[in-house]
């Protein structure tokens, strides 16, 4: 795993490349070989920072590169104090910098920051989409947005060295990694979800065709390691168990390549997972999931991960525990690096 403090430069989605100068009292910045910003630091109490020199480039998107570069190398750091002779109109409508008492003074927020849809989801982000209340299959619910396709989210994890990103399932191309990875019998314990090439086109093609259902393959570095689904709770059969929103979101997950397995991984995969869903709807408040009550390896990986048991119950098919994760916590106690 990558030392952030050994850090000299960030990936950005789109092959952009953030590298940076950082002293304990200066920081100097550039995007793609060209100058982008240069800071004055001084560190207490807090970190505050003051804009030296611009090169030409749109103040939010220098001050955006100058949060992500230090919110990335210190997981730890909550906020930064900006000190600005203008006010930054832009910054301050997308809530990337927010007002102080003192004049001239603005602050950006670890929590506010990482809720800021781009770049992470690229074209991929839509807005909101328009509420109208429909009701199928006896659940009434918000009618959903269309289904993307394509990749959906991509970030550089600093911690780990490497690419996460997600994509929507093909099924000509995923269809033999999905059978080889439901057929290993570790995943079978769990999902029981064993079968042929044609059983899982059959369950795989269900899915595409239903509108509360998204599938999604989780990649490091481009290579498939891991299947997704994330599902609106309300029109899914977990919405008796629990007072379920109109816009929470819930999620089946297995990791099918065994060398993408343990705690280092699951963080940075799982983290990445409800990042995606809580941006791609600002209207969702939690994260759901159900995994087998006995399932203690997965209950553990979601409790590292914020979310906290609201109960067991039982489904006909298993006894599950109900793991939530709001998404005031998530952002409020976010690590993403």
């Amino acid at each position: 795993m990558s030392n952030l403090n050994d850090l000299t430069a960030l990936a950005l989605p789109l092959g952009h490349r953030l590298v940076g100068d950082e002293s304990e009292s200066r920081l100097s910045l550039s995007l793609q070989g060209q100058p982008l910003i240069q800071l004055s630091l001084s560190r207490e109490p807090g970190l505050h920072l003051r804009v030296q020199a611009l090169f030409g480039r749109p103040v939010g998107e220098a001050l955006w590169a100058a949060c992500y570069w230090l919110f990335a190398r210190d997981p730890g750091c909550q906020s930064l104090t900006w000190h600005l002779d203008e006010p930054p109109t832009q910054a301050l409508l997308s809530g990337l910098l927010i007002t102080t008492e003192i004049a001239a003074q603005y602050r950006c927020e670890r929590s506010l920051f990482w809720q800021l849809p781009q770049p992470w989801l690229g074209e991929s982000c839509n807005g909101s989409y328009p509420q109208q209340m429909l009701i199928s299959a006896g659940k009434r619910h918000p009618r959903r947005a269309v289904k993307p396709r394509g990749e959906v989210y991509r970030r550089f994890d600093a911690r780990l060295g490497a690419w996460i990103s997600l994509r929507t399932v093909e099924i000509d191309n995923d269809l033999a990694r999905f059978n080889r990875w439901q057929n290993s019998p570790r995943v079978a314990s769990f999902w029981q979800e064993s079968g042929s090439l044609e059983q899982h086109r059959e369950y795989l093609t269900k899915l595409d065709a239903d509108p509360h259902t998204l599938t999604l393959i989780g990649c490091f570095d481009d290579q498939p390691f891991a299947y997704f689904e994330a599902y609106w709770a309300k029109e899914d059969r977990i919405a008796p168990f629990y007072e379920a929103g109109d816009y929470d979101r819930g999620i089946h997950m297995l990791v099918g390549e065994e060398q993408h397995r343990g705690p280092h991984k699951v963080a940075s995969w799982l983290s990445a997972l409800v990042h995606y869903l809580f941006l791609d709807d600002a209207r969702t408040q939690r994260v759901v999931a159900e995994p087998r009550a006995d399932n203690a390896k997965m209950i553990g990986h979601l409790h590292n991960q914020c979310f906290h048991c609201e109960k067991e119950f039982d489904f006909p098919h298993k006894r599950a525990a109900l793991m939530i994760l709001g998404r005031e916590r998530f952002f409020d106690r976010c690590a993403l690096a």
